[in-house]
């Protein structure tokens, strides 16, 4: 057995001195055990002593001690893989196959602070649904340190275990430290849960649909809340936690409006999947959740932010009442910033397929692809990007695009040139083929009208973005032909009250673009509420 001391560099000053205060009122003792082959001090092993080295200058109440894969408490707790962090054993089964880095550092730091105060943290809802699974939930929650999704399912699970855990028990599993798991379990994309071998999860859900997957053992789209949630009254609810909602809530609350802003899923959208963005005035090269960072600290100054919670039902009115999956909202006014999701290819074999190495996030899903052989549907900017951020993890690559000519930047252009990065031409996917995941995709030469095989291991789709205009859509917002939110100059719908910003109202797809439409919309918004447009005479 091995102990470890402290490292003072590991965490920033500012940052250490909050969390000491977190941790130092924390009613229980954390227990963690690492438990790992002597002779392979890998990546993952060095990385666990270093996080963990960093959380012990938080508290004492935080031990760490580390055992070879033989000890007796490997064999007594089931530990089969290198490294295993064990959390907590006396109280709950939880356990981390990998290390907590990247992105699954908020998990862990999530995960220690529900352990130390013996509590969950769930919503009224979802505990209540937890609470009352009475037979055995055996979860897997498979995660990448690079995808901003992950956390979320993650510390839900992990909610899960500590809410009840004489039924529940998590495994989290990095795709890249056991490779095995997640090929026994078809996991090609990130993050994916599943309970006593059943997935009951692809992609982030959130809280309440995440427990009542759980509880029916099948993957659930929705949750309906009781309708005694609790009531919050503001003056504008923002829909959508994207760089449009968050530039809008920073210049709502600076113009003196009450404001809440909703987001289902991880804060700043598509940005946060962005490998590097080039083109951010400020900002020569930034990875896009870095710049999502930036967005999200700068906004949390100003606007209270409801993450993992999904508006389920809009009533229009004076006022405007919003019912999401924890609370209601009554407010004046309502702005939708809902984005816009992946477009799908269209592909025989793709839906079945996803998940199964057809995915739509190289960010996410790239590690696990490493050395082997993918293609990358698309030939825009997030394609080039997305293939050039490929080839550098050690992924063979080839671009397939239905058309001669690139749409994307002449400089990224010259950088796929560059890095020697194949492309089909004039060339279309027609089906993915596979049973169990992507084996091979038939392609159609445009040209010659010749289908052929092509043998691979993944699928990533890089073809465009279709709005997230379903809540609009149940409200009764007017689209265009297109499918985007129809408005006018002011961003106003054509119900009272009702707004809309970023890439759902269409138009250029740009982070830039989506800030500024953010901001004019605050700003209306603000104009319009002094002396509302609804309840002007006509001259």
């Amino acid at each position: 057995m091995q102990e470890h001391g402290n490292d003072q560099d590991q965490i920033p000053q500012d940052v250490m001195k909050q969390l000491q205060g977190t941790f130092s009122n924390l009613p229980n003792a954390i227990e963690l055990f690492m438990f790992a082959h002597p002779a392979e001090d890998n990546v993952f092993t060095k990385a666990n002593r270093q996080v963990i080295r960093a959380f012990r200058q938080l508290s004492d109440k935080i031990t760490f001690r580390e055992y070879a894969m033989d000890h007796e408490l490997a064999q007594k707790w089931g530990v089969t893989h290198s490294p295993t962090l064990v959390i907590a054993p006396d109280r709950y089964r939880i356990r981390w196959i990998g290390a907590p880095v990247g992105e699954e550092g908020r998990t862990f730091l999530e995960t220690l602070i529900f352990v130390g105060l013996g509590k969950s943290h769930l919503s009224e809802q979802a505990a209540r649904v937890i609470e009352g699974i009475d037979s055995p939930r055996r979860i897997k929650v498979f995660v990448s340190p690079t995808c901003p999704y992950c956390p979320q399912e993650a510390v839900n699970a992990v909610k899960a275990a500590i809410a009840n855990p004489e039924q529940v028990s998590l495994e989290i599993v990095d795709i890249q430290a056991a490779p095995d798991i997640a090929e026994q379990y078809q996991a090609q994309s990130v993050p994916q849960a599943f309970a006593n071998d059943v997935m009951i999860g692809l992609g982030a859900q959130s809280e309440e649909v995440f427990a009542v997957s759980l509880q029916k053992m099948a993957p659930q789209t929705i949750f309906i809340p009781d309708s005694d949630a609790e009531e919050v009254a503001t003056d504008l609810v923002i829909v959508g936690g994207g760089p449009a909602g968050l530039t809008a809530g920073i210049y709502a609350v600076r113009s003196g409006l009450k404001t809440a802003m909703v987001e289902r899923d991880a804060l700043g959208g598509q940005v946060a999947l962005t490998p590097v963005v080039e083109n951010y005035p400020g900002f020569t090269q930034v990875g896009g959740k870095a710049l999502v960072d930036i967005m999200v600290t700068h906004a949390l100054q100003y606007v209270e932010i409801f993450q993992g919670e999904e508006v389920v039902d809009v009533t229009p009115g004076d006022p405007i009442r919003v019912q999401t999956t924890r609370r209601k909202f009554t407010a004046r006014a309502l702005l939708l910033a809902t984005g816009a999701n992946h477009k799908p290819l269209g592909a025989a074999g793709e839906s079945r397929l996803s998940g199964r190495g057809v995915s739509y996030c190289a960010t996410c899903d790239g590690p696990l692809f490493k050395g082997r052989k993918v293609v990358m549907v698309g030939g825009g900017n997030s394609a080039v990007t997305e293939a050039l951020h490929l080839h550098h993890m050690g992924v063979e690559v080839t671009l397939v695009h239905r058309r001669d000519t690139l749409r994307a930047q002449e400089f990224l252009i010259k950088n796929l040139e560059e890095n020697h990065i194949p492309i089909l031409w004039n060339t279309e996917i027609k089906e993915i083929h596979g049973e169990q995941r992507v084996e091979s995709v038939t392609l159609f030469d445009n040209r010659t009208q010749k289908a052929s095989n092509l043998p691979v291991d993944g699928v990533f789709i890089a073809i465009g973005y279709e709005p997230s205009v379903e809540l609009a859509k149940k409200i009764g917002v007017a689209l265009t032909e297109d499918g985007y939110i129809q408005h006018d100059a002011q961003h106003r719908t054509n119900i009272a009250g009702i707004y809309s910003a970023g890439d759902v109202e269409g138009g250029y797809k740009q982070i830039v673009t989506a800030t500024g439409q953010g901001s004019a919309a605050a700003m209306a918004i603000f104009e319009d509420l002094i002396n509302p447009y609804w309840q002007r005479k006509p001259a």
